[in-house]
């Protein structure tokens, strides 16, 4: 039915732990394992998953064997070892043996909630076969390995996430649903800096695919870690040279949609149209707007803030 692929950081410390929990939750999206045959029993959901890991990082080959996962360790890079886009998304549509296709972030959690919302949705649109889903996450603090001999693991997993009751705004996507082949050319936009998951959504809509937002039927927890990969931190994989090279190559912020520009959304009624995406260049000018006056207003009052001793706050979402 599916075939996930993904690109992860090295094996290591905390990043091993929630990879290894996000490729082992993918794996049961097909059933729960056999201890008495290392097999898969079937899911109730009936799904047959593939799951194929990009890149040679520490690590990754061993899981791979371990877990039975495809592994292709040969990706184009930029000068500074950052992975491009177009090879993953395209070796994968190559090699792919289902016709849909799904690019997961590697420390995203995901549960039959996701492949129900996949059959839903291809099906759907499975006729035009022009489609792309997407949808937000929830940050979750999950420090150890889940206890996937537990027959509720998937109902644990989405309590905790409700708990801790984070669930990001619609800039943040971290998964990409579509029929194989629907991306064809890519520019040359790198994983792992901002601005390529916002393309893929421009070039959906530029196609006339439909964008479906499954938000509310579908809950990707998404493991939160550091980011400890780049040498400058959370701020780095932001306003990096690369970063800013990706907004370039993106075509700018005419070209950074978010889940606000789906044309559809997924309820529990079906699919239907979302009429709110004419809206969303309005609503992204008016929160760049309000950033922008934040940042005036923070550099105006830097003098007295330190001073002082203020620190300074975040301006609020607007999610």
């Amino acid at each position: 039915m599916l075939t996930i692929f993904t690109t992860p950081k090295a094996f290591r410390g905390h990043i091993d732990v929630i990879q290894r929990n996000a490729l082992e939750s993918w794996v049961r999206l097909a059933g729960t394992r056999d201890k008495n045959t290392a097999g898969l029993k079937p899911a109730a959901t009936g799904a047959q998953i593939e799951v194929i890991v990009f890149g040679d990082e520490e690590g990754a080959a061993e899981v791979c064997r371990e877990m039975g996962l495809r592994h292709e360790p040969q990706v184009e890079r930029s000068a500074s070892g950052t992975k491009y886009v177009r090879t993953i998304f395209g070796r994968a549509q190559e090699i792919a043996r289902h016709d849909v296709v799904a690019y997961v972030n590697c420390d995203i959690v995901l549960t039959n909630d996701f492949a129900r919302a996949v059959a839903r949705v291809s099906g759907q649109f499975k006729a035009s076969g022009k489609f792309l889903m997407v949808g937000r996450r929830w940050d979750t603090d999950i420090k150890a390995p889940l206890d996937f001999s537990a027959a509720d693991w998937g109902e644990r997993v989405r309590a905790l996430a409700r708990e801790q009751n984070h669930r990001q705004s619609q800039d943040w996507i971290d998964y990409f649903v579509f029929p194989r082949g629907m991306y064809r050319e890519i520019p040359a936009l790198v994983i792992g800096r901002v601005g390529w998951d916002n393309w893929l959504v421009w070039k959906a809509r530029s196609e006339g695919a439909a964008v479906v937002d499954a938000t509310d039927e579908v809950m990707a927890i998404h493991q939160n870690h550091d980011y400890g990969y780049h040498p400058q931190g959370k701020q780095g994989v932001w306003q990096d040279e690369e970063a800013q090279r990706n907004y370039e190559l993106a075509g700018g912020v005419r070209h950074i949609y978010s889940i606000d520009d789906a044309t559809h959304r997924l309820t529990r009624e079906g699919i239907g149209p979302n009429p709110g995406y004419r809206l969303a260049p309005t609503r992204r000018a008016l929160r760049r707007g309000r950033t922008a006056v934040w940042h005036a207003i923070l550099g105006a009052t830097r003098p007295v803030r330190h001073a002082l001793g203020i620190r300074k706050t975040k301006p609020l979402s607007g999610s």
